[in-house]
């Protein structure tokens, strides 16, 4: 897989982004190993910009990590400082799954209702109408009527 490029300024805008993050994988002295390969390629799937912690002492070891994981992993190499690694790829489209069965959800609904004292001004209240309730002309929310079983006998006469 080829790494992605990036030109300088926008490797800079990742940099300063990733500056408050935490590191979320940790290479210990086991290395790189196979597992290690899979939860930062889950990081950068759910993330996107993650750091990667190297516990190692040896400056060219983890300069061979850094690239080695940005070429395997197919995630651009942002910057090697210290201990630190840190890695950018996009972070994929996530398909949404649309229910056949799904119900209406809640919906804010403002409404105007009169003072019950005389001569004040009408109140705007916000209400909040769930999926099965509905609003009505004086302004207060109901239960929606379930809807009315036809019988067995009904059904055959039509």
């Amino acid at each position: 897989m080829a790494q992605i490029q990036l030109t300088p300024a926008q490797r800079k805008d990742h940099r300063a982004e990733a500056h408050h993050l935490n590191a979320v994988v940790m290479i210990g002295s086991d290395g790189l190993t196979d597992n290690v390969k899979k939860e930062i390629d889950a990081a950068l799937n759910a993330h996107g910009l993650i750091k990667v912690r190297v516990q190692s002492d040896d400056r060219a070891g983890r300069e061979d990590m850094f690239r080695s994981l940005a070429e395997e992993l197919d995630a651009a190499p942002i910057q090697h400082i210290g201990k630190l690694l840190v890695f950018w790829r996009p972070v994929p489209e996530k398909e949404k799954k649309v229910s056949e069965d799904r119900m209406a959800g809640p919906r804010d609904v403002k409404v105007l209702k009169n003072s019950s004292r005389y001569g004040q001004r009408p109140e705007v209240k916000t209400l909040r109408v769930l999926g099965n309730q509905r609003l009505t002309p004086g302004g207060s929310v109901k239960r929606a009527k379930p809807r009315q079983q036809v019988s067995v006998k009904k059904r055959s006469q039509d």
